[in-house]
Parts: structure tokens; sequence; C-alpha cells
């Protein structure tokens, strides 16, 4: 594969915001064009890549395409793991096959020791993802969009196209004379993204508004921004007072920070006693500013936890339950 395809989507792997990539790594491959085309230009670069299909069972034809992925990797001569998982209740859909999957991408990594997985996410899906949390009432933290690189346990994610346009993907592919699975739910607008691509965006072309330029410049500003309340949480959390059972700050610099500094520094605490990705909902950001307008008095409970006041200091604390989980 390396030397069929020797310069293919080089380019796209030396931008300059693309973190550097250790020598064996994985990509969650679809068999879609995006997957599809990360796939091949990592193993054009000269990495060790590994194919990780995920097989949701969602479509009656998808294991036959399993079959044909792994077909097709061999032939590229790139390593292919599959697994078939059981599909989940309608309500919960997209959720839980989003744990399911992630949950077996971290069993692969433990399993065969590769510590990075990359995703084939690129600019016109980080559009759509801006979009989705703003209609969700997501602040500028949710609208940072999708992060070019995160953590998920032990496993390091990475999203090296977030900068390239789909329709580039698209091309390059077929340039190459190599095609892609178009993935049928991809039409079905009860899927939120879905709706988005197939219907939101296209009124909006229709009425003179591009909207991959209008999400992407707002989700810029939306990183800008949040940045700075990454660094005001940082300054407040600088004077934590160290306690055994949980977290404590100085009501008063609590007190005196603006709302949204409040509302991220109560983020971070609450990442702090249950780990990455655990944070508080808009319903208990919203009712711990109430709690702190009336000076603290009594508890809060939240989401496994509960704030207090304690003298001159704010204290969260993990509850019963939250200790359990």
């Amino acid at each position: 594969m390396s030397h069929a395809y020797p310069d293919f989507g080089q380019s796209w792997l030396k931008h300059p915001a693309i973190p550097d990539l250790p020598q064996h790594l994985s990509v969650a491959w679809s068999g879609g064009a995006d997957s599809t085309a990360l796939l091949l230009a990592l193993k054009a670069a000269g990495y060790d890549v590994t194919a990780w299909h995920i097989d949701h069972a969602w479509r009656s034809e998808s294991s036959v395409q399993a079959e044909g992925l792994a077909r097709q990797a061999h032939a590229w001569g790139i390593p292919f793991y599959q697994a078939r998982l059981q599909p989940q209740s309608l309500a919960n859909l997209e959720a839980g096959a989003r744990a399911d999957r992630y949950s077996q991408f971290e069993a692969w990594a433990a399993e065969l020791g590769i510590g990075c997985l990359c995703l084939g996410h690129q600019q016109d899906d980080q559009a759509e993802t801006v979009c989705m949390r703003l209609l969700q009432g997501a602040g500028v933290g949710g609208c940072r969009g999708m992060a070019r690189e995160r953590m998920q346990g032990d496993l390091r994610i990475v999203r090296p196209l977030l900068h390239v346009l789909a329709e580039d993907l698209r091309t390059a592919l077929c340039g190459i004379g190599v095609s892609w699975i178009e993935d049928a739910s991809n039409q079905d607008i009860r899927f939120r993204r879905n709706f988005v691509r197939q219907r939101l965006f296209p009124a909006m072309r229709q009425s003179g508004v591009r909207p991959e330029q209008l999400f992407l410049r707002w989700q810029r500003e939306a990183a800008r921004l949040s940045g700075r309340l990454d660094e005001d949480a940082q300054a407040l959390l600088g004077a934590v007072s160290g306690c055994s059972d949980g977290i404590s700050i100085r009501w008063r610099d609590w007190a005196s920070a603006s709302q949204p500094v409040r509302a991220r520094t109560l983020q971070v605490m609450m990442s702090r006693l249950f780990g990455e990705g655990v944070t508080p909902g808009r319903r208990h950001i919203e009712l711990a500013e109430i709690w702190t307008r009336n000076s603290g008095m009594g508890g809060l409970d939240l989401s496994r936890c509960r704030l207090q006041r304690r003298s001159s200091f704010l204290h969260l604390e993990p509850t019963r339950a939250g200790l359990r989980d």
C-alpha cells in the first residue's frame, strides 16, 4: 500500500495543529470516506497502522460489509480487528453505541499495546458538532467542538483531519480509484447530526448563509473564550486548601469571581473528584449560582456531590452515592 499510493494525503498530515503521532497507532475504520482516507494517508506516511472496525448491527448488510473491509485491509497490508456489538434501544441508541464503541477500543488498546487511536472526523463534522451543541444550549466550553486530542482512559484519541474539508477527502479517494461505504443510516433524520446535515445546513445555504464558515468561526471564538475561562478557573483553584474529604477554595475568591468563571471552576472541581468528563449539568450550575447569591446558606446537593460553605471556605465533597460510583 505504501508503495501503491506513496503521496496520498501527505499534505493533510503536515498541518501545524496536528500533534506528534507515535509510530504504532490505530484508526477507527467504519469504511466511510473519511476514515478510509485517514487510514490510507497514515499508511502512506509510513506509520504502522491497525484498523479497528465496530459493527453496531444496525443494518442487515453490515456483517457482509465488515467481511469486505477485512479483505480490503488484508490487500493493503493493514492488520484488521472487528467486533460486532448488540444494538441499543432506540431511546439511547447514539449514546449507548458510543459508550460500547469506546469500551471496545480501550479493550483492543490494552490487548494490542496500542496507545493512540486516530478518528476520521473532518472540518464539516466540526461545524455540525458546534451547531448541535448550540442547539442544545451549550456554553463556550461545549462550543469549542471536538478536541484535536484527548484521553479516553489510557487511550490517546487524536483527530488529524479536523482542518480538511469532507469534499477534499472524497476527491482524493476518487483520484486513486478507492471506493468507500455510504452508510444508509446517515439519511435517518431521527439522529440529530443527520437532521443538521440533511435539513438544517441545506436550508441555511438556500438562504445565502454558509453554515460551515459560520459555525467554525464561532468554534474558534468559543475556543479562545474557553481558554480564558480555564486560565481564570485555574487561578481560582490555585488557592485550594488541602483536605482529605473533597476540595476547598476561599469563599471570597469564589463569590467575587464572575458567573462564567464559577461555572468553569465547579466543572473542574467535579472532574478532579470523579475523573475527566464528569461535570455538572446546566441545572446544577444554575442552582449553584442561586445558592451563591444566598451567601451559601445550607448545603447544595449536586450530582454525586455536595457544596457547602464552611466558615471562609467553599467546600465540595462526594456524597455516599458518589463514593460508591
